[in-house]
């Protein structure tokens, strides 16, 4: 009988490519994946991994047996999510990922309401961009994310994962102080064309999003700077180096030289939570999701949606 830990193995090797990936993600040494490797390889009786350069790669037999592997891992998964339904019991590891603003803004209040009402739950949390973590729960890293998109822009959620909705978040827009506008209370943004702007890294939903909307109401926006992180974003309009778009929920301290500007028409992000549909019925993953809801419940600026 095949061995599941070993058939774990090999699938992790097939999707991260490397033996030390694999044992990345597993949270064990090389060596030890490699053993499990050679072991499967005595138990099937086939060789499963070739040199390739520095590397491997999967021999045919291996392909074959990956591909059963996915289904097997997936009906394991959906069976411990079953057992975990039967009992009712919230437990077992949960690792979440959230974009930085969720992370700050919602997760402290979400994971310590969790860590008090479900001791024998262990959440773990990682930083990370929707379009680096939805992947990723896919995969089967992560059991949760927690993304968000926008009223003007919905993300594609791919086939399998489940979506269940937390928030609104509304948005303003941040301007240097010594700006025409920054004495407004609103401000419509077709009034805010031609200017400069900070942006998110490229590759990110944030400056995606925010290059489409400026193109809804300009010819081309005028991206000055880009930065990961709002901080560094507010810093700069501070500066006076350009206009940047804040969400407010976890929003940080504002600077001096730095004005809050509500717009005429809202832009709102809509934030949510995705999860593998195999792993749907797991207590610890409603659970989340109820404690996600009523963090968001308490934020100036958020409301929860049912």
């Amino acid at each position: 009988m095949l061995d599941l830990e070993r058939l774990r193995a090999l699938h992790a090797v097939a999707t991260y490519g490397s033996v030390s990936a694999a044992a990345d993600v597993l949270h064990v040494t090389t060596s030890a994946v490699s053993q499990q490797l050679a072991k499967l390889e005595r138990e099937t009786g086939q060789k499963l991994l070739e040199r390739n350069g520095r590397g491997v790669r999967l021999t045919d037999a291996a392909e074959l047996l990956v591909g059963h592997a996915d289904r097997i891992l997936s009906l394991v998964e959906r069976a411990q999510a079953d057992l975990e339904a039967h009992r009712g019991a919230v437990v077992g590891r949960l690792a979440v990922a959230a974009f930085p603003t969720a992370a700050r803004g919602l997760l402290p209040a979400a994971l310590r309401r969790l860590r008090a009402d479900h001791p024998g739950l262990r959440v773990q949390l990682r930083e990370q961009d929707p379009m680096q973590s939805i992947p990723l729960v896919v995969r089967g890293d992560h059991d949760m994310a927690i993304v968000q998109d926008w009223s003007n822009e919905p993300l594609s959620i791919p086939e399998g994962l489940h979506k269940g909705p937390i928030c609104e978040d509304v948005v303003d827009v941040a301007l240097p102080a010594d700006h025409p506008l920054a004495g407004r209370e609103r401000v419509d943004l077709k009034e805010l064309a031609g200017d400069a702007w900070i942006a998110s890294t490229p590759g990110s939903i944030c400056c995606d999003w925010l290059t489409h909307t400026l193109r809804s109401v300009d010819a081309e926006p005028r991206v000055a700077h880009m930065a990961y992180e709002f901080a560094t974003q507010l810093a700069l309009v501070a500066a006076g180096l350009g206009n940047a778009v804040l969400p407010r929920m976890g929003r940080c301290d504002v600077p001096e030289g730095v004005r809050i500007v509500e717009l005429e028409t809202p832009l709102t992000r809509r934030v949510y939570a995705v999860w593998r549909e195999e792993a749907a019925r797991r207590p610890a993953l409603r659970a989340a999701l109820d404690a996600f809801r009523d963090a968001a419940g308490t934020l100036t600026g958020a409301s929860g949606t049912a």
